[in-house]
């Protein structure tokens, strides 16, 4: 009998003994500790300069005019274009920048920059315009690296946001250009949008030190990414500045219609960018 006790109690003994683990390892399980390498979670971008374009005349703490024809050290702006660029062919009206090009004693047009004032790597990069129409028109929102002037294009390296040309009407061009892809324009996606030309449309980029992601109106349409990013084929990993201009004719904008009337207005609401 006192040996069946013992039994007893011992397995009682050894059964707690096993609850007691059982309840330790529960309590290891559920702690709620961090794992290692987890990503931490994307920061929300903010708003960190813009031109709302409002009142009468043009901020020039942001913008300069790029002048004449290009000549003599890039006659037709290197793509054979007609236009002259003024400081006159624009205004500010109802908080909207109207670039107007213009047929008198040849064309004229403008092309407004933001080099030397504001320059901006990485981040989101957005403006809602509305384009002219017509054939040989060619309206664009891009960017340049900074150190233009120290290295020239391509090795500045460019970013096409957006690029229309009226003789292709109902699409529009995103694209890059480095030292990899000099001399053709072979990064770079052309997109259908039929309705294009009909009202306004915002087109971004969001850009990062790994890929450039293209938008309009908030539709993803082309990414750029190197796989190994070298001096030749990403030359994106320092500021640049924007660029909004109308050009006439050209190798990409085409032969101007001739029954085209002018002026032509490439209207422009906003330009933003976020970080």
């Amino acid at each position: 009998m006192i040996d069946f006790l013992k039994i007893v109690l011992l397995l009682f003994f050894v059964g707690c003994q096993a609850d007691s683990a059982s309840t330790e390892n529960i309590n290891e399980q559920i702690q709620t500790t961090t794992p290692a390498g987890v990503p931490e979670v994307e920061k929300v971008l903010e708003l960190v300069w813009s031109d709302e374009f409002e009142g009468t005349e043009l901020n020039l703490e942001n913008w300069s005019f790029e002048l004449g024809d290009g000549c003599p050290d890039l006659c037709g702006w290197g793509n054979n274009e007609l236009q002259r660029y003024t400081d006159t062919n624009h205004r500010l009206e109802e908080g909207f920048l109207i670039i107007a090009a213009k047929k008198e004693e040849g064309y004229t047009s403008s092309r407004l920059i933001t080099k030397g004032k504001k320059e901006f790597q990485y981040g989101r990069i957005e403006a809602r315009l509305k384009v002219p129409t017509g054939g040989g028109l060619w309206p664009a929102f891009w960017a340049l690296g900074y150190d233009i002037d120290a290295v020239s294009w391509p090795d500045s390296g460019e970013i096409d946001i957006m690029e229309y040309v009226g003789r292709e009407p109902g699409q529009f061009f995103n694209s890059v250009h480095t030292r990899s892809s000099y001399g053709n324009t072979i990064n770079t996606k052309i997109t259908s949008a039929p309705n294009l030309e009909e009202d306004f449309h915002v087109f971004a980029i969001e850009w990062n030190k790994d890929y450039i992601q293209f938008y309009y109106d908030e539709d993803p349409v082309y990414r750029y990414a190197a796989q190994i990013q070298t001096f030749e084929n990403w030359p994106f990993n320092k500021p640049f500045f924007l660029i909004l201009n109308l050009a006439i004719g050209g190798n990409f904008g085409g032969t101007l219609d001739s029954n085209l009337d002018f002026p032509r207005e490439y209207v422009i609401d906003y330009v933003r960018v976020y970080q």
